[in-house]
Parts: structure tokens; C-alpha cells; sequence
């Protein structure tokens, strides 16, 4: 009988131990749901933030797209508000005396041949900046606004024809006055902005 007292006695030994595990385990498994529980927090929060990064990465998306339209529609327009209006290098300083217009006007019909009916007219035309103090030769830019589309496609692609013109030792030359996105990027072509 004391040997199944003994054995009573190990088997309650051991009862204990395996309870004193068993709790270890559990407060063990309470740490590691609460461990869980904490990340499945920060996964959600994660997800939240991720999903407002993305809804703000495709309003930025739209934003661009709506830039880039509003972009190409101001250079269209930039554009066609200057279609009328042609860049002059080259022509001598001090040869228009008050006004510039009656000198275009003589000097384009000479140099391209051209007889215009009827005649040039001019919305502006101008010098761009003040004038140089030395008497070194330099020329300032000269722009002009024409009144009639015809008249600066007319005049515009009898210039590309001929190419070079010069007046008193100069060299003159015509281009269409692009804006500057147009000139940036290279992206015109002559025959079809004359149109």
C-alpha cells in the first residue's frame, strides 16, 4: 500500500508540475493573442494610411492630368494668338526714324518681291529692349502683329522658299514667333504653323 501511496504522491507531483506548466502556457498564449491582437491593430492602421496614401497618390494623378491639359490648351491658345506675328533679325538700327511700319512695309516688298493687296497692315510693330549706345552694328529684334493672317502666310512661305535676304549688308530673316514651350521643345514644324 505505501507503494501506491508513493505512486499516488509522484502522480500528484506531477499533476502540479503539469499545472504549473499548463499556466505558464496560458499566460504565454495571453501574451501572444494580445501580441496578435496589437499587430492586427497596426495592420489595420497600416491598410488605412495605405489606402489614404492611394486615394491621394490618384487625386495627384488626376490633378497632373488636368495641369497637362490646361498646359497644352494655354500653348494652343499662346499659339494661336501669335500666329499673326513674325520675328525680324537683322534689320539695321536707326532706319525707321518714329515709326517702323512704312520702313516693313517698303523693305518686305523689295526684298521679297511680293505685292500685297492690299497693302500690309500692321496691328504693332515694335524693337525689343532699348537701343544699343555703340555704333558696333548690332540689331534688336523687331516683332510684328499683322491684321491679316493671309498676308503673314503669304509672306511667310515665300521666306522658307528663298531663305536668305539681305538689306544694306544684313542679313534679314523672318520667323514665326513661337511661344515658349513651342521653342523649348522643338515641336513645330514651318508649314503647319503657317497655317
Amino acid at each position: 500500500m505505501e507503494r501506491i501511496l508513493q505512486e499516488i504522491a509522484t502522480v500528484g507531483h506531477r499533476l502540479e508540475a503539469m499545472d504549473f506548466k499548463i499556466t505558464n502556457l496560458a499566460t504565454d498564449s495571453k501574451s501572444i493573442c494580445t501580441d496578435i491582437a496589437s499587430f492586427q491593430d497596426s495592420v489595420t492602421e497600416l491598410d488605412h494610411r495605405l489606402t489614404d496614401v492611394e486615394g491621394r497618390l490618384n487625386a495627384l494623378t488626376d490633378r497632373k492630368q488636368e495641369l497637362q491639359f490646361l498646359q497644352n490648351k494655354l500653348t494652343d491658345l499662346e499659339g494661336r494668338s501669335r500666329k499673326d506675328k513674325v520675328r525680324f533679325f537683322g534689320i539695321p538700327e536707326r532706319k525707321e526714324g518714329t515709326d517702323i511700319r512704312p520702313l516693313l512695309r517698303d523693305l518686305l516688298s523689295e526684298l521679297t518681291g511680293l505685292v500685297f493687296s492690299p497693302t500690309l497692315e500692321f496691328q504693332r510693330a515694335y524693337r525689343i529692349g532699348p537701343p544699343y549706345k555703340d555704333a558696333s552694328g548690332k540689331t534688336r529684334l523687331i516683332i510684328v502683329c499683322y491684321l491679316r493672317h493671309k498676308q503673314v502666310h503669304q509672306l511667310l512661305t515665300t521666306a522658307c522658299a528663298h531663305c536668305e535676304y539681305t538689306y544694306e549688308g544684313h542679313e534679314i530673316c523672318m520667323v514665326v514667333d513661337f511661344c515658349q514651350k513651342l521653342m523649348r521643345n522643338g515641336k513645330h514644324s514651318r508649314s503647319s504653323d503657317l497655317n
